[in-house]
C-alpha cells in the first residue's frame, strides 16, 4: 500500500527512512520511478522498522530512546498537544490577571510573548524540531500574548473583565470541533491542491497583514483590514477560515502519521502544529467579537 502525505514533517519522516531517496536517476516522492515502485509503506532492507532505535536518525546522530522510536499514537499527539494547550493557558491566565494590577509588566509580557514566540515559532517549523522543551517553552510564550492580548481587546471593548475571552474560547472549541467532524466523515478532504490553495491563501493573507501593518505607520488604522467596521470583520472571516483549513491539515499529517508508523518523537511536532492554528484561531475569533462589541455597542 502506497503511503502519502502533504504535511512536510510526515514527508521528511518517510524520506528518512528510505536509502537513496531524491539521488540521482530516482523520481521525486509522488511522482513514479523506482522510488515510488520500491516504497511500499515498510523500511527498506537495511533500515531499522518504523518504531526501532534508528528510524528517521541522519547519520552520525545518536540512536533514538525506547520511547522516542516506538510508533506514534493518537494518544500520544492528545497528551502532549494537551501539555502545549494547557502552558497557553497557564501563562494567559498568569498575564492576563497581571494586566490590571501593573499595566507596563502586562505590556512587556504581552510583546515579550509575540516576538518571542514568533521567532521560536520560526525556528521550530523550519527546523521540524521534536524538543520538547523547545515547544513548552514556545506555548508559554504564546500564552503570554495571549493573555495580554485578549486583556487589550477587552479594554478597548469595555467589556467585563473574561467576557469577550469567553466567547473567543467557546468559538474556538465549535470551530475546532466542527472541523473534526468534517474531517472524520470526509465532508472535508485534505488533497494536495487542498494543501497549496490553503499555503497560497496563507501568503497572500501574510501579506496583506504585513501591509497593512505598514501604511498604518502613516495613516491611521493601515487599509482598515483589522479595523471595527464591515471590512474588519470580512477579514477576519476569511483568517477564521483559512485558521480552520491549516487544522484540517493538522488532522490528516496526524493521520498519516499514525498509519504510517512513525516514531513517537513526532507527537511533540504535531502537537506544536494544533497549538500554532488554535492559538491563531483564537486571537481571530477574539478580534472578530471585539469588532462586533466596538460597532455595535456604540
Amino acid at each position: 500500500m502506497q503511503m502519502r502525505s502533504s504535511n512536510p514533517v510526515m514527508k521528511r519522516a518517510m524520506r528518512s527512512a528510505q536509502p537513496g531517496y531524491g539521488q540521482p536517476y530516482q523520481a521525486p516522492y509522488g511522482q513514479g520511478g523506482p522510488y515510488q515502485q520500491q516504497y511500499a509503506g515498510y523500511p527498506q532492507p537495511g533500515q531499522p522498522p518504523y518504531g526501532q532505535p534508528g528510524y528517521g536518525q541522519a547519520p552520525g546522530q545518536p540512536p533514538m530512546s525506547a520511547e522516542d522510536a516506538r510508533p506514534m499514537s493518537i494518544d500520544d499527539v492528545v497528551i502532549r498537544s494537551a501539555m502545549t494547550i494547557g502552558m497557553v493557558i497557564l501563562t494567559a491566565a498568569i498575564t492576563f490577571f497581571l494586566f490590571p494590577a501593573n499595566p507596563g509588566l502586562g505590556m512587556a509580557l504581552t510583546f515579550g510573548g509575540m516576538l518571542g514566540g514568533l521567532v521560536l515559532g520560526l525556528i521550530i517549523a523550519f527546523k521540524g524540531s521534536t524538543n520538547p522543551a523547545l515547544i513548552l517553552i514556545y506555548a508559554a510564550l504564546e500564552g503570554m500574548f495571549v493573555g495580554g492580548i485578549s486583556r487589550i481587546f477587552e479594554l478597548s471593548a469595555g467589556t467585563a473583565p473574561g467576557q469577550l475571552v469567553t466567547q473567543a474560547v467557546l468559538g474556538t472549541i465549535v470551530a475546532f470541533a466542527a472541523m473534526l467532524a468534517m474531517y472524520r466523515m470526509r465532508i472535508i478532504r485534505v488533497t494536495n491542491t487542498f494543501v497549496k490553495v490553503v499555503s497560497v491563501a496563507l501568503v497572500a493573507a501574510l501579506v496583506m497583514v504585513l501591509l497593512n501593518l505598514v501604511v498604518s505607520f502613516f495613516i491611521p488604522g493601515g487599509l482598515g483590514l483589522r479595523e471595527a467596521g464591515p471590512l474588519g470583520i470580512i477579514v477576519s472571516l476569511v483568517m477564521i477560515v483559512i485558521a480552520c483549513a491549516t487544522l484540517a491539515i493538522e488532522f490528516k499529517g496526524i493521520e498519516d502519521g499514525i498509519a504510517a508508523g512513525v516514531p513517537n518523537k513526532l507527537a511533540w511536532h504535531f502537537a506544536f502544529g494544533l497549538t500554532v492554528s488554535l492559538v491563531w484561531l483564537y486571537i481571530e475569533m477574539l478580534r472578530l467579537f471585539w469588532m462586533l462589541y466596538s460597532i455595535f455597542s456604540e
